[in-house]
């Protein structure tokens, strides 16, 4: 029976004599601890994150007392097993050194049964500076490697195997945490050390094979040790045989219920269990065939994945870790994220390279929500060694990352990095000798794919992201024809929004366009003197050394400019919204030649400006909302072209829709200009254009009105607006927008109608939870109920809510 150690430990700063034997909670981190006990004020609020930066800056030593008694210790062997063990640590147990590890992403494993005593014991693990050991490495290297020094404000992080953003990022504080976030145990060992258990799939016709393969190790000379494997209500016993190192049994499931990403059918799974010595091990399977398919065609080369046989539209975003204090990584919040990405109609996630591997129960709920995972390995913008030593311990760390995941249905694909092939020409060493550098990168990335194809060969490994292809170390930043690209023209370069118009990824797996906060996450960090985009709590909460003035001057190009603090906020937010929704839905009118669009980012790690739809809180900004409308699975767009305006309608699903409804023009009064009927055929899988408006009968006239298609699938509600010319052109009238809160039948809603169009109307509520629906066009013939998802009271939605629209912000 495994022994927790979790629970309450003493943490003791080796420097400082005054911190001694404080309460520290395992898992948890450093940070979290000196502040929950007074020594260090809270590093989100204001400009304190140059006062705790002390704390990276120290040795820090955790210990505990724990109790055995001689039936516990009557095994042949006791690991003690630690996850997420952050970083250069020591491990001691009643005083002896029993091990000492450097990789924050390995599972850390060592018998320590001889240390151990009947009675009282005492483990210590002390976590050293990561700084210090990240330079010492550095020292020792052949040539320099160049790290991060556009992100991490630590040098060398490169040389270390821990979250490389932990050093800051242009989102991210800089804490340089420690401690440890999984769990620690004791296992007691009989017969067999489980080493890791795995699954593959055969598929023939409507038959699966399942092969499941208990892999272990033999620790005693004397006794037999049993398994029972049960899947499909079927059940193996087997007994493991001493000279062997693994046993393998063979379900066949006929006709199985097939496990779906989210928009194509449900993501159902199956329970495998495993009992062997002692030892229980839970899985879910999820059944289904996955192939990415990269072929040559007319354009390029195409990228797209195949579930099932059915090519898949993948829509998403990029996963950064949820908290800078990995204490506040809680399930709780992993499942409302989650839920968050699948309520905006999401299908995949990008699990970015600069982070981490993520907790089981990341993955474990992407299976059960249907969320497919494209998972970096953790290299991310800067080089890295590959000295001997350095390549086997990476080697060893993928090689138990790839075995703990490769069983998850929703994991797709394997990368080796986050813009390290672009990074060789980012740094005057590599610039200097590209040769050697690529030499340097291709010894490593190789390493990693020889890792990959040999323990999960039923994924593709992709080399970098982005990527041209297999050995290509072309341009994927600007060649839109083959791989996955990042666009990076819009926001980096300066470019307008219809930029994203002059591409069309075959898979864009990076874009985006930065906001700031919403009001109520701005309380959480900045005093009301602060408030103001250029004062120190605020300018210390955004990390991109020119994203005020990128936002700012962007401003200037699409909209009248903002009165006062509070609707730049709002209007930055707006400005986001518009930029992602101008590349999303052009790219998804042209499918098949597109067939992923993942957006940077999703999330953010502590309250700050970024590129992120869901602020740290978990608060829904605007783009969240209209990621919402634009990957719902039928969609519908307009786009100009030579021609004129032209309304794409898009289904993604498997089965045909049937849509209804109107398009119209209309004067910024109110007035119909125009309308036109809509009833259209889609069938499964297709992009149809079902209306124009010619260039010929629009020149002239973009600033007398705005188009709106208002269109049912069902009950579901379809719709979109479009300006013919910048908002700041257009002289937008006062809607006389009205709302009232209700409740009805025990739910909460919000009542809103105008006499005029009001447009990005979006309702923000102080408290927690969301609203059904928001950021949206209001016209006077089809006035809006929003329900309101939360557990806040009545009252307290009157009290906290405010609602925006443009014609207000200025």
């Amino acid at each position: 029976m495994t022994i927790s150690l979790n629970g309450q430990w003493q943490l003791t700063c080796v420097q400082r004599a005054a911190l001694q034997d404080l309460h520290i909670e395992l898992p948890g981190d450093v940070h979290s601890a000196l502040y929950a006990a007074g020594e260090i004020p809270d590093p989100y609020w204001a400009t304190n994150e140059k006062k705790v930066q002390w704390v990276g800056e120290c040795d820090w030593v955790v210990s505990r007392q724990f109790e055995l008694t001689e039936e516990q210790l009557a095994c042949n062997a006791m690991d003690l097993v630690m996850d997420h063990l952050d970083t250069v640590a020591e491990i001691r147990v009643n005083g002896h050194t029993v091990a000492d590890f450097n990789n924050m992403f390995m599972r850390h494993k060592v018998d320590v049964l001889s240390c151990l005593q009947v009675g009282s014991n005492r483990i210590e693990i002390v976590l050293h500076r990561a700084d210090l050991a990240a330079k010492k490495r550095a020292d020792k290297l052949p040539f320099p490697v160049p790290w991060a020094e556009g992100n991490n404000q630590i040098p060398h992080m490169n040389t270390l195997r821990k979250t490389q953003c932990h050093a800051g990022w242009d989102w991210g504080i800089c804490l340089s945490v420690l401690g440890v976030y999984g769990d620690i145990e004791l296992q007691p060992i009989e017969h067999v050390r489980i080493s890791h258990v795995s699954t593959k799939q055969k598929w023939l016709d409507q038959e699966c094979e399942l092969s499941v393969t208990l892999n272990y190790e033999v620790v005693s000379e004397k006794g037999l040790a049993n398994a029972a494997v049960t899947f499909n209500d079927q059940t193996f016993h087997l007994t493991l045989d001493r000279d062997a190192t693994k046993t393998c049994v063979l379900f066949r499931i006929a006709e199985p219920r097939r496990w779906w990403p989210a928009g194509y059918g449900k993501p159902r799974l199956y329970d495998l269990k495993i009992e062997a010595d002692g030892s229980y091990i839970n899985k879910k399977i999820g059944l289904r065939k996955l192939e990415l398919i990269t072929e040559d065609d007319e354009l390029g080369q195409s990228m797209v994945f195949k579930v099932n046989d059915v090519e898949i539209s993948a829509l998403g975003a990029n996963w950064i870790p949820m908290d800078a204090m990995p204490s506040r990584m809680t399930d709780k919040r992993y499942r409302s994220l989650l839920e968050d990405a699948l309520a905006a109609n999401m299908n995949m996630l990008r699990v970015w390279g600069g982070g981490m591997y993520e907790k089981d129960i990341f993955y474990e709920l992407c299976d059960e929500l249907g969320i497919m995972v494209w998972q970096d390995l953790m290299f991310a913008c800067a080089l890295y060694p590959s000295t001997p030593d350095f390549v086997a311990e990476v080697k060893q760390e993928v090689e138990y990352q790839v075995r703990r995941l490769k069983d998850h249905a929703s994991l797709a694909l394997w990368c080796g990095d986050n813009e390290v092939i672009g990074a060789i020409s980012w740094y005057p060493e590599s610039r200097q000798n590209r040769e050697k550098y690529l030499v340097n990168y291709d010894r490593l990335n190789r390493a990693l794919a020889e890792v990959v194809e040999k323990e999960d060969p039923s994924r593709r490994f992709w080399a970098s992201s982005p990527c041209n292809g297999e050995l290509d170390f072309g341009d994927a930043w600007h060649d839109d024809k083959r791989g996955d690209m990042h666009f990076w023209d819009v926001w980096h370069s300066g470019k307008d929004f219809e930029a994203y118009q002059t591409v069309t990824p075959r898979f864009c797996s990076e874009f985006g366009f930065q906001s700031w906060p919403s009001l109520p996450t701005v309380k959480t960090f900045a005093p009301e003197q602060d408030w103001n985009i250029t004062s120190p709590s605020f300018e210390c909460h955004q990390k991109n050394s020119r994203g005020n003035s990128i936002i700012t001057e962007m401003f200037t190009r699409y909209f009248r400019f903002p009165n006062g603090f509070v609707n730049m906020l709002y209007l930055s937010q707006v400005q986001q919204a518009m930029a992602i929704k101008t590349a999303a839905e052009y790219w998804r009118a042209h499918k098949p030649t597109n067939r992923g669009i993942l957006f940077w980012q999703l999330n953010d790690c502590w309250p700050v400006s970024s590129w992120s739809s869901l602020e740290y809180s978990g608060r829904w900004k605007q783009l969240h909302y209209h990621t919402r409308r634009f990957f719902a699975p039928q969609m519908a767009t307009f786009i100009r072209d030579d021609q004129g305006v032209k309304l794409h309608l898009i289904n993604d699903g498997r089965n045909s829709a049937e849509l209804k409804g109107e398009v119209v023009w209309q004067s910024w009064e109110g007035e119909i200009l125009y309308r036109e009927p809509i009833s259209e055929f889609l069938d499964p899988d297709c992009t149809k254009v079902v209306w124009e408006w010619l260039n010929e009968d629009l020149d002239g006239h973009e600033t007398e009105g705005f188009f709106h298609v208002h269109l049912r699938n069902g009950d579901k509600l379809i719709e979109n607006t479009w300006f013919p010319a910048k908002p700041k052109e257009c002289e937008l009238e006062d809607p006389d927008l009205r709302f009232e809160v209700a409740e009805m039948n025990g739910e909460i809603s919000v009542m809103l109608s105008s006499s005029k169009p009001a447009f990005y109307v979006h309702l923000e509520f102080e408290g927690e939870g969301r609203f059904e629906d928001s950021s949206f066009t209001l016209v006077p013939e089809h006035q809006r109920q929003v329900k309101y998802i939360g557990s806040a009271s009545y009252d307290e939605v009157v009290q906290g809510l405010r609602v925006y629209h443009l014609k207000q912000s200025y």
